[in-house]
């Protein structure tokens, strides 16, 4: 089995105006967030930003910013399974990706059901992950 990488990416997708994309995860009902994913071997984290923002959403244009801070966090139970045995904490990478409009994304079905443009205040009581909802917080300071 191939397991993930237990370092990933947290890509907040925004507008000028602090408009920020959330997205609903496929596997688990209720949970709103930005766009996130792990590191693929031999990809630089910028990379993997703009892969996981384009696989996710269909957004391929904008302004990606490293925030050049991350977060180490326990991996919830409910997904430890897909990383090695004995894994149980991920470093999350934390960028922005301004873009010019609130567009429509076109949602990878299999990871994503929903999608709303919020203002950044509702944008990050919505996010059901504390340093997701920390990173929007951060948006003006980023």
């Amino acid at each position: 089995m191939d397991y993930k990488h237990p370092v990933s990416v947290l890509v907040v997708i925004h507008t000028p105006d602090l408009r920020v994309l959330m997205i609903e995860r496929a596997d688990a009902p209720g949970y709103w967030q930005s766009v996130t994913g792990s590191v693929e071997a031999g990809e630089d984290l910028a990379g993997a930003a703009r892969r996981e923002v384009a696989e996710e959403t269909g957004i391929r244009d904008g302004v990606l910013t490293d925030c050049r801070r991350h977060t180490v966090w326990e991996i919830y139970p409910r997904w430890r399974h897909r990383y090695a045995p004995g894994v149980t904490h991920n470093t999350e990478h934390v960028f922005t990706l301004c873009v010019a409009d609130a567009v429509t994304p076109t949602l990878a079905p299999r990871e994503h059901v929903a999608w709303r443009w919020l203002d950044w205040r509702e944008a990050a009581g919505l996010a059901f992950s504390p340093s997701n909802a920390e990173a929007i917080r951060s948006l003006a300071g980023c």
